[in-house]
């Protein structure tokens, strides 16, 4: 008798670490490549338009991080279908990450004026390193049952961050800042970012079991065919996961939302704030410990009042973290006259950080946590393809549109942009009925037969 998703045993602490010691190498890339170095360099030194504001390094910045989540939106749910069909999720896994380690290796020969070699290279290495999140991700419904998944997805992210916080910490304590007189010392950030991600995600391939078996193909058939199948197949029973296909929808709103502040937040403190390199230094530390806190918190929390209510708060809490950046410059002003205080706005925004990480980490712990109870853990790997295809298409859609927007207003009025999309987030997920999503799966397996894709296990 086939076992029930509430069955399914909590995997080893071993085997649960080792799945969260790849959140932990990734963020190496995340933080030093999209986030804190790398986009300053590339928009600043690389590209380096000063006397335009930096409107067309951002924008370009914008189109190569669009253009490598638009490739991720192709191919994410029929490589999910495939690997759910193939048992070969860890296999996936490790080709994105060696095209991640190498890619991003060699960034070092990005020198200013490489504008297009950067674009390349970034547009592969963030292709490599997003659908290596999809493929992670879809090993967590194996992990435990429903009610476990909130905090072992927030035990994941926190680990993450603190990865981040340790790479980041090395590259700016050791190699410096992102400026022109500094280059030759900061481009090895792609070099030691490659080699931090492929030392720490050992333990992923050492330690965490291929979940399924693999299915036998029919004559005359390919995975890849059968990966297209099984996507028909999916989309013909949407109404029986309505509630995910809602949530995808609230999804790709938030994560735009969160794109933009991951891919512009130190830019726009570089550009707009004008921070000190000691504020910089303070921020990153601030967002990593305060994400990790939000992410292992939160979940524990979403265990108790439920994955869509905890997503909700980390939404609004975005809301009005975004508005206060926006608003930072007055809001310094109010502060100072109403306390007789003499802040400088680049410390206000610094303490704005700390509900940004707070966010951060809890509301990507939660999204992909909801997502864990809505699937059936024989469509694991393709519903988590689904889950990052409306995270990509997301990023698409905020990168693209903050570079646009930001190249006609400017980076300051733009981010209006991303408060509103978490506020539109917060609406479509008000039509989420989580538990009606979570029966609507644990169906699935009660009702599960030989279908004509599934072969035999």
């Amino acid at each position: 008798m086939k076992r029930q998703r509430h069955d399914i045993p909590r995997a080893s602490k071993k085997e649960i670490f080792g799945w969260g010691m790849f959140d932990f190498a990734n963020q190496a890339y995340t933080l030093l490549i999209i986030t804190v170095i790398f986009p300053v360099l590339f928009t600043t030194v690389i590209v380096g338009d000063a006397e335009q504001n930096y409107r067309l390094g951002n924008l370009l910045w914008s189109v190569a991080l669009g253009v490598s989540y638009f490739i991720v939106v192709l191919s994410g749910p029929v490589f999910g279908a495939i690997m759910d069909y193939s048992a070969m999720k860890k296999r996936f896994l490790f080709y994105s990450y060696l095209l991640t380690i190498l890619s991003t290796t060699l960034l070092y020969f990005v020198e200013p004026g490489f504008v297009v070699l950067g674009v390349i290279l970034i547009i592969i290495s963030n292709f490599a390193y997003a659908i290596g999140e999809n493929f992670i991700a879809a090993f967590l419904p194996s992990l435990g049952p429903p009610k476990d998944l909130g905090k072992i997805s927030g035990f994941g992210w926190a680990l993450g961050y603190i990865g981040g916080l340790f790479s980041a910490g090395f590259v700016i304590f050791y190699l410096g800042e992102p400026t022109l007189e500094n280059y030759d010392t900061i481009r090895w950030v792609g070099p030691f970012a490659a080699l931090f991600f492929m030392l720490a995600a050992i333990p992923t391939f050492v330690w965490v079991k291929e979940p399924g078996k693999r299915a036998v193909l029919p004559k005359g058939e390919t995975f890849f065919s059968m990966g297209f199948n099984r996507i028909g197949d999916t989309i013909s029973m949407i109404r029986q996961f309505r509630d995910l296909g809602v949530y995808l929808i609230s999804v790709f709103f938030a994560m735009a939302g969160v794109y933009i502040v991951v891919s512009f937040a130190f830019i726009y403190g570089d550009q707009v704030v004008q921070w000190d390199e000691s504020v910089r230094v303070l921020m990153f530390i601030v967002v990593q410990i305060t994400a990790a806190i939000g992410a292992y918190a939160f979940g524990f929390i979403q265990d108790k009042i439920g994955a869509k209510l905890t997503y909700n708060i980390t939404l609004l809490l975005w809301f009005f973290g975004v508005l206060g950046i926006w608003a930072v410059t007055d809001l310094t002003e109010w502060i100072n006259l109403t306390f007789q205080t003499s802040f400088e706005a680049q410390y206000v925004f610094l303490y704005i950080g700390v509900i940004a990480g707070i966010s951060l980490g809890s509301s990507q712990s939660a999204s992909r946590a909801l997502v864990g109870i809505f699937t059936p853990e024989e469509k694991s790997a393709e519903f988590f393809g689904f889950w990052g295809l409306s995270n990509k298409i997301a990023g698409v859609f905020g990168i693209i549109g903050i570079g646009l927007l930001q190249a006609q207003f400017g980076l300051h009025q733009s981010v209006l942009f991303c408060a509103a999309l978490f506020l539109l987030a917060v609406v479509i997920c008000l039509f989420v009925n989580e538990k009606r999503g979570e029966r609507a799966a644990d169906r699935f397996e009660e009702d599960l037969v030989e279908p004509h894709y599934s072969g035999t296990n």
